[in-house]
């Protein structure tokens, strides 16, 4: 038999028939809850919950996915659109495998290189990008904006801006 990977047969599930699992230790801060929040929005669930089918209680438990499913919850917005539903791919293992997979797409999903991020932000600002927009798209603070313009070491990227006297030298 040939395998077939669980995405290809995404199942529409009632929010209320879904369950966290007891073993995640992945947490996400509020301002990436929030950006989460805004991606959901913007873009929709473009990801699907990854859960486990359990027979016996009829409920979809959570194995990856938990702060999408938790979006749904918090936001009447999201929960109104989609129709109190998620997206869901169903894996089918032992407790011991599904508590492997949990970390496996916890830790799987890396981290943003500065650099690259720095690169990002500059092409943003060079395409007419305002950084309150920058800032409310990515999930960022406008002191992390500039930190990362002055990584990329570009005057040009401050050829505009206003700069405060933090302090006037003694005479």
């Amino acid at each position: 038999m040939k395998y077939e990977s669980p995405v290809y047969n995404i199942v529409r599930v009632p929010v209320e028939k879904i369950s966290p699992n007891g073993y995640n230790p992945n947490t996400v801060a509020p301002p990436e809850m929030r950006l989460l929040y805004d991606s959901i929005k913007e873009d929709g669930y473009t990801m699907p919950i990854v859960c486990y089918y359990n027979d016996d209680k009829d409920i979809y438990e959570i194995v990856d996915g938990f702060h999408r499913y938790r979006v749904m919850l918090e936001h009447k917005d999201i929960y109104d659109r989609e129709g109190g539903c998620l997206p869901v791919s169903v894996i089918d293992k032992p407790l011991s495998e599904r508590m492997a997979s949990t970390i496996r797409h916890n830790r799987a999903r890396g981290t943003h290189g500065i650099g690259s991020m720095s690169d990002i932000v500059c092409s943003l600002h060079e395409s007419g990008q305002a950084d309150a927009w920058i800032a409310k798209h990515l999930g960022m603070d406008l002191e992390e904006i500039l930190r990362l313009k002055q990584i990329s070491g570009i005057a040009e990227m401050f050829k505009d801006s206003e700069f405060s006297k933090a302090w006037e030298p003694a005479e």
